[in-house]
Formats: C-alpha cells, sequence, structure tokens
C-alpha cells in the first residue's frame, strides 16, 4: 500500500499510473503537481488525483512514492525543487525515455545518484496528452524499464517494480546505457521519421492536395507525429548520441533501397520486403 503518492506532471503517463493504482485499491492518497491550473483541476474532477499544489516541494512533503512524469528538459529543475523535500523513507522514480540525461540531472543535483532514486521508463503512451487522456489501463500488458544503478537501494528497486506491476505491467531491467541504445532504434527513431515525413510533404507545392489523398497507412504510420513536439525536442536533444547512430544507420538502408529501385532489381526489392514482414511477424505480432 502506499500511504501517499506524488505525481509530478499530471498528463498521460502520470495521470493513468494514478488510475491504475487507485483501481487496484492500493493507494490512499495521491497529489498531484503542475503548472497548469486547468489541468490540475480537470484531473482532481476526473478522479486522478485527491488534491493539488503548484508547489513541488509542498507536494511530495510527506510522500513515501514520488513519480516524476515531466519533460526531459524539465527534470533538473523538478529534482532541484524536491531536493532537501523528501521524507526520510520516500522513494522517488521517474517516467523519462532516456534515462542518461536523468542520471546526470540527479548527480548534478544531488552530488550522486541516491539509494531511494529508481530511474524508470514505461513503453506505454498515445499521442495524446494531458490529465483528460489519462486511463487506468494504459500499462497493462506492457512492458516497464527499470535501469537500477550500483546505489540503488534494494527496498526502493523492488517498491518501484510492485508499484508497475500493479498496474499491470511486465517490468525488465537493463542498464542505462542499453536503454538509451534500445529506445534509439525502438522509439525515437520512429517519432523522427514520422515528423520528418509529415513536414517534407506539408512543405511541398501541392500539399493540400498530397494530404487529401492519404489513407490508412499514412495516418497509422504517422500518427505519432501527433505527439508533443516540445516534449519529443527534448528527447532528441537528451539522446543525441544514440538517436544520431541510427539515423546514420537508417540513411544508409535508404540509400540502399534507393540503389535497388534505380537498378530496376525486383529481387532483391521483394526479399527486403519478405525479411521485413518476417521480422514484424515474429517480434510485434508473435507469428513464426
Amino acid at each position: 500500500m502506499i500511504e501517499k503518492l506524488a505525481i509530478i506532471g499530471v498528463g498521460l503517463i502520470g495521470g493513468s499510473v494514478a488510475l491504475a493504482l487507485k483501481e487496484e485499491g492500493v493507494v490512499k492518497e495521491v497529489v498531484g503537481c503542475g503548472r497548469g491550473e486547468a489541468n490540475l483541476i480537470k484531473a482532481q474532477s476526473l478522479g486522478i488525483i485527491d488534491h493539488y499544489t503548484h508547489d513541488v516541494s509542498v507536494a511530495v512533503k510527506g510522500a513515501d512514492m514520488v513519480l516524476l512524469a515531466v519533460p526531459l528538459g524539465a527534470m533538473r529543475d523538478t529534482l532541484n525543487a524536491i531536493h532537501g523535500h523528501l521524507a526520510e523513507h520516500a522513494v522517488v522514480t521517474d517516467a523519462g525515455s532516456v534515462k542518461g540525461s536523468v542520471v546526470d540531472d540527479v548527480k548534478g543535483v544531488f552530488g550522486a545518484v541516491p539509494g531511494f532514486f529508481v530511474p524508470g521508463h514505461p513503453i506505454a503512451g498515445t499521442e495524446r496528452s494531458g490529465a483528460e487522456a489519462a486511463f487506468a489501463e494504459l500499462y497493462r500488458n506492457r512492458r516497464v524499464i527499470l535501469t537500477p544503478l550500483e546505489e540503488t537501494d534494494k527496498q526502493a528497486l523492488q517498491k518501484v517494480e510492485r508499484l508497475w506491476q500493479q498496474c499491470g505491467a511486465e517490468v525488465v531491467q537493463m542498464s542505462v546505457e542499453h536503454h538509451d541504445e534500445v529506445l534509439a532504434a525502438t522509439s525515437h527513431l520512429p517519432h523522427m521519421l514520422a515528423y520528418t515525413l509529415v513536414d517534407s510533404l506539408a512543405r511541398m507545392k501541392e500539399n493540400d492536395e498530397i494530404f487529401s489523398f492519404a489513407a490508412g497507412g499514412f495516418r497509422d504510420f504517422t500518427r505519432i507525429a501527433s505527439s508533443n513536439p516540445v516534449m519529443w525536442r527534448d528527447i532528441c536533444m537528451a539522446n543525441r548520441s544514440s538517436l544520431n547512430k541510427m539515423l546514420t544507420r537508417f540513411a544508409d538502408e535508404l540509400h540502399e533501397l534507393a540503389g535497388l529501385l534505380q537498378s530496376g532489381d525486383e529481387t532483391g526489392l521483394l526479399e527486403m520486403f519478405e525479411h521485413a514482414k518476417q521480422a514484424r511477424d515474429r517480434y510485434v505480432d508473435g507469428v513464426e
């Protein structure tokens, strides 16, 4: 049972955690904190939080669990705001998409990674944001990655692991570095491709006609380009080293594809498509 959960950043991610835990009956009190008054009022009216404050130090006072669900660009300021105001028994975790930058921010504020801090990242989300986007089922049968360090207290790790399991998630662990490499390939790169494709087409003179003929494939592929631009700018900058490596590799693949088309290599093109289909069927849909 979590006596008091402080959620800093009551949007899709933080709000869905609160709803899931409330549905399971494993949290007694949820306090929300953020800058937007209207969003916090909405979160309270929807039963996501019990009360709210704009003051981070007030929000974390007496909390035994603190979830930092703020954009990466706001992480250091948030950590500065909680420093010196946490309860002695508090456990702090985050939901940032890039773990290296979060750990650097923690070290910058606390001087070292405190045992009570457990870096985490739920692999779940939609293109929607804000408290109204939150729903209790977001994490069910989804993965959450925890990236504990040598300094991480084992009990703190167990508490955070249990929190996500109570939300219905499967919890896995990996190193900070490996997490950022994996997410650069599987999450950050796809978002960059979606943004780039839509922006490229929007810059064409015939963009009105082009978008009017957009069918299901275009909508499916570019759905994530409706995600929060500020959030994704922060993610790209925070993980730019790993992301640049993936972009370079993907550019090479595109160059190879262009070569197949230019040479009229039907066999090579079919082999590429078949390999891609088999890989997706196997890894995403579980089809052998």
